[in-house]
């Protein structure tokens, strides 16, 4: 397997080579050929498997998410008119209006692109095709083609002639050999009924957060950004921690980070009445990331990290309508993360109305739309007291020390 990376790893190289490029020779035709004026165009969903000596020789472009007014404009020029093509319709016969697409994007997909968007219209599509070819007997012919009369079917009948019919070939517009009275226009009954109930809704956060011990985060993945629910529980043991949901090293480390923190700060927070007292005494914690087939690692979950372990320790539950970001250090500094605008747009999509970010993340914030800005108050914060002052209704008050 390794010999095979390499192999590939020093084609790559020597393609891209510009002093190669000019005097490139095939060996299957045998002819050499100029590629020094070609531009070679790769894609990948992530950079990390690309070997460092070919990713140092290429131009990276990463390309962010759609939000959701992109993927209507998308939807509205561009698939809708590719489905109905392909599915032999018109838009004089099958009308989906943009209020049912923009049902479609927040109700049926929550994606960065727009590949499970095409895929819904095309089920909206192949049911209105349905409806045609059950409806080919009741329906009338259209100009293009002409009836033929019994007098013409009998008397061919007759003399035993032979009779053509007009057979309707798979790409010809189905929806033009019958005249139809009415466009079948696509409502959310309709909408429902070909594509099932509603997958997400505004109430998924607001379920999740309903007990202490769950906090929202904002994860980048490789296809796009995502919310990550996090949630911690307490139950009878030694003092260990134990983390599910296929996490890689660095979140491990950040995990180990956090309860580390609140336990040198618990009395700080009110959760004993000294820090000579451990909060782990006789029981274990156990920190769960839910979706737990989908890899993840990074150290930007340390704040929501910190928000579900001092809501399970204190019994208070973490706001449903903030989601945080940010990776933390042992002194209980936030310090910034990348994906910004993937996640910013990902809070967006779940309906979520605040987000914490690190202070030194707020250059990035030109980077959103203004429409999606004016709908989530963003909250900057230097330290995970401030995040924790944001995280929990009527804030989280700290023990103050009397000065000396």
């Amino acid at each position: 397997m390794l010999e095979n990376r390499l192999c590939y790893l020093i084609y790559y190289l020597y393609f891209i080579c510009l002093k190669f490029l000019n005097t490139y020779f095939t060996s299957y035709l045998n002819v050499p050929f100029d590629l020094s004026k070609v531009v070679f165009v790769a894609t990948a969903n992530r950079m990390q498997p690309i070997p460092p000596a070919l990713l140092d020789r290429m131009e990276v472009i990463e390309l962010p998410g759609y939000t959701p007014e992109e993927k209507l404009k998308i939807a509205m020029k561009h698939l809708l008119p590719r489905v109905l093509e392909q599915h032999g319709l018109s838009s004089a016969y099958l009308q989906i209006p943009e209020a049912v697409v923009k049902l479609i994007i927040e109700r049926y997909t929550r994606e960065a692109g727009v590949r499970n968007l095409e895929r819904n219209l095309a089920a909206l599509a192949r049911a209105a095709a349905v409806k045609v070819a059950e409806l080919d007997s009741t329906l009338r012919l259209g100009k293009e083609m002409q009836p033929i009369t019994t007098t013409l079917l009998d008397s061919r009948l007759a003399d035993g002639g032979e009779v053509e019919m007009e057979v309707i070939p798979m790409g010809q517009d189905i929806s033009n050999t019958y005249e139809n009275p009415s466009p079948m226009i696509v409502d959310e009954a309709m909408l429902e009924k070909v594509l099932g109930p509603p997958r997400f809704d505004d109430r998924e956060a607001a379920d999740r957060v309903s007990s202490p011990g769950v906090s929202v985060g904002l994860v980048w993945t490789s296809f796009g950004g995502e919310v990550q629910f996090v949630e911690a529980t307490a139950m009878a043991g030694k003092g260990d921690l134990h983390l599910t949901g296929q996490l890689g090293d660095v979140i491990k480390e950040s995990a180990q980070l956090a309860l580390t923190w609140v336990r040198a700060r618990s009395a700080d927070l009110n959760l004993s009445p000294t820090s000579d007292i451990n909060i782990l005494e006789s029981r274990d914690i156990h920190i769960h990331f839910p979706a737990g087939a989908v890899p993840k690692d990074g150290p930007s979950a340390g704040v929501t990290l910190v928000t579900s372990l001092v809501s399970l320790f204190s019994n208070r539950k973490v706001r449903a309508d903030t989601a945080m970001t940010g990776e933390m250090t042992l002194r209980g500094l936030v310090l910034p993360v990348g994906g910004v605008k993937d996640k910013v747009l990902a809070a967006h999509r779940y309906g979520i109305k605040r987000v914490i970010l690190p202070e030194r993340n707020l250059k990035d914030l030109a980077e959103i739309p203004a429409p999606i800005l004016a709908g989530i108050e963003i909250l900057l914060v230097k330290r995970i007291e401030e995040v924790l002052g944001h995280a929990f209704e009527n804030g989280f008050p700290l023990r103050l020390h009397s000065s000396l």
